[in-house]
């Protein structure tokens, strides 16, 4: 029975092994080591690649729009930062160097630029710099707490997760900080937007449901549909290149690991592979 709910779930995600279509591959962080690394694995959670090995904290890897870089977040200098390598963990290179903590790597469709989370201004705020780390500006300005910023398929804008309502909700700007405008309001967390590639969409978790589930909403915020519902935690949700799937962690079988199911809701597996935060592409 096992080896059929494994090719199931390989007809599912439209490819197994190393041989699968543009976009078969999930980027995560895993603490499976000892401390947190970057790995990648095919959807279907096999083949897994261990891409970053050190004693410090990389977590939170992000896919450039054409497969050929992972943005990541390290404690590696002593405080955490953003690195970029090379997607087979070759050519690591940082991109920022404060005394603050700079999380969350975005990056911008065309690839030029790479938006992030930094405490940099003594709150947490969204800033954006070039894909080679100069030219760093700050787009958000408040007492609130703004952060995972990710940009609109056009490039246009980005939305991101703030608590300078009192609570978190979900918000987009326009990609030069402009035109700030709050999507969601409820009295628990929303979080972790993701647009979906078309940019009709937005995905994110929510623990409007007691715990956090997956919900999806239009951009304006309008028409919320809830797509899990458990008595677990699911969070973290990263659309497919093809729009197709969303990926997320779960602790629904008694540890985080990383799930897959339909952009609707249905047919939710386990990839088997414990981790966080993933990151689709390739």
């Amino acid at each position: 029975m096992k080896w059929l709910i494994a090719v199931l779930a390989c007809v599912a995600v439209a490819g197994c092994g190393g041989g699968g279509e543009s976009g078969d591959l999930i980027a995560f962080d895993s603490g499976r080591d000892g401390d947190h690394e970057i790995f990648v694995m095919n959807a279907d959670g096999t083949e897994v690649r261990q891409l970053t090995n050190n004693d410090d904290y990389d977590s939170n890897p992000a896919w450039s729009s054409g497969g050929e870089h992972i943005a990541f977040e390290s404690s590696r200098d002593g405080d955490h930062e953003i690195f970029v390598m090379n997607a087979d963990g070759s050519e690591v290179r940082q991109l920022t160097d404060n005394d603050d903590y700079d999380w969350f790597p975005a990056w911008s469709p065309d690839g030029k630029r790479i938006a992030s989370q930094s405490s940099r201004d003594g709150d947490h705020e969204i800033f954006v710099m070039n894909a080679d780390g100069t030219e760093a500006r700050q787009l958000t300005d408040n007492d609130g707490y703004d952060a995972y910023p990710k940009w609109s398929p056009d490039g246009t804008r980005i939305a991101f997760e703030s608590e300078r309502d009192g609570d978190h909700e979900i918000f987009v700007m326009n990609a030069d900080g402009t035109e700030v405008r709050q999507l969601t309001d409820n009295d628990t967390v929303d979080g972790r937007p993701a647009w979906s590639p078309d940019g009709t969409r937005i995905a994110f978790h929510s623990g409007r449901d007691r715990d956090w589930e997956i919900f999806v909403m239009n951009p304006d915020g309008s028409e919320v549909r809830q797509l899990t519902d458990n008595d677990d935690w699911d969070w973290s949700p990263a659309w497919s290149p093809n729009g197709k799937h969303i990926a997320f962690s779960s602790d629904r079988d008694g540890d985080r690991e990383i799930f897959v199911m339909n952009a609707d809701g249905t047919d939710v597996y386990s990839t088997g592979q414990e981790g966080y935060s993933p990151s689709w592409g390739g």
